[in-house]
């Protein structure tokens, strides 16, 4: 008897959350201020990762900047201080456990408590994988994934102690649906969103309810690697618009108003949801149908090499 009572109570509060979701996508709720944050980016010396520093810096933030490539770090932090906000650039390489130690207590000396962490830093090997060195599939995992172990470990004790932050990981769309050819980004990402919705999980356990996490997964940017993969030409309309620019405003937006997750865009979720509904063989046919199959082959044909059969 208990059991089902409890069932009920579980399906009521369960349509109060959806329709409380219905609710915030007609009317956007209010979003908080970031001025008074310490703002820490992975990957900002190009990309996704400056833009996501230049949004921040036009709301106030702090920010602090970690890259491997000190040039390019720089010159985000030249573009941010020249907004009239403070910056401070380091050269870091996320997926070396040990740096990304010894720079987390850098930070905290020079600059003071991390309160929000965007996990954006990334790289993919772009080819398949009996195609891709060992080295270059190793690589993948520990700046994709691992890093973020480092990263979270280094700034959430102080967030949980002071019961305030927010965790940002920027995963994919391939961390959601898997596609041919990029083995090792799709690998990497998937555990990415794995870790991030368990992290959220424990979170809740814990009843550390002032840090937030949000979870992003974007379509492919039109930029690196990225702008190299295609879907059917026919239909390439239907993602003709994501620019970097738009994947992060639109996760901007969902930082500021703490949204879980968001996916870019929205007609992803569908994807996501199809999949766990449709049968594999209806799956790949879905695939096929997009394009999605050969989507790496025109990087591949730019390199000049032969897009590998896989029988």
């Amino acid at each position: 008897m208990m059991v089902l009572v409890e069932s009920l109570i579980l399906l009521a509060n369960v349509g109060w959350h959806v329709l409380q979701t219905i609710i915030l996508w007609i009317r956007k709720p209010t979003e908080k201020s970031v001025g008074s944050e310490i703002c820490l980016i992975t990957g900002t010396a190009s990309g996704l990762g400056r833009l996501f520093a230049l949004e921040f810096a036009k709301r106030g933030a702090t920010l602090v900047l970690w890259d491997i490539h000190a040039e390019g770090n720089a010159a985000t932090a030249t573009q941010v201080r020249a907004m009239g906000v403070n910056a401070y650039a380091y050269a870091c390489d996320v997926s070396q456990r040990e740096e990304v130690y010894e720079t987390a207590e850098k930070v905290r000396r020079e600059v003071g408590d991390v309160t929000i962490l965007i996990n954006n830093a990334g790289v993919a090997a772009g080819m398949p994988l009996l195609q891709c060195s060992d080295e270059l599939l190793e690589r993948t995992l520990r700046m994709n994934c691992h890093a973020h172990f480092w990263t979270v470990k280094a700034f959430l004790p102080k967030m949980i102690e002071m019961n305030r932050g927010h965790i940002v990981t920027i995963s994919s769309y391939h961390g959601l649906i898997a596609t041919a050819g990029i083995e090792d980004y799709c690998a990497s990402k998937f555990a990415t969103v794995g870790f991030h919705e368990s992290l959220s999980h424990q979170l809740k356990v814990k009843r550390v309810d002032g840090v937030k996490t949000t979870l992003v997964c974007p379509y492919n940017a039109n930029m690196g690697l990225a702008s190299g993969y295609k879907i059917r030409k026919d239909l390439e309309f239907l993602v003709s618009h994501l620019t970097p620019e738009y994947h992060v405003k639109a996760a901007m937006n969902a930082i500021l108003i703490n949204q879980p997750m968001i996916c870019i865009p929205r007609v992803t979720y569908l994807a996501a949801f199809s999949k766990h509904i449709m049968p594999w063989e209806a799956q790949v046919l879905a695939h096929k149908f997009m394009g999605e199959d050969k989507g790496i082959q025109p990087i591949f044909q730019d390199r000049n090499e032969e897009w590998p059969s896989m029988k």
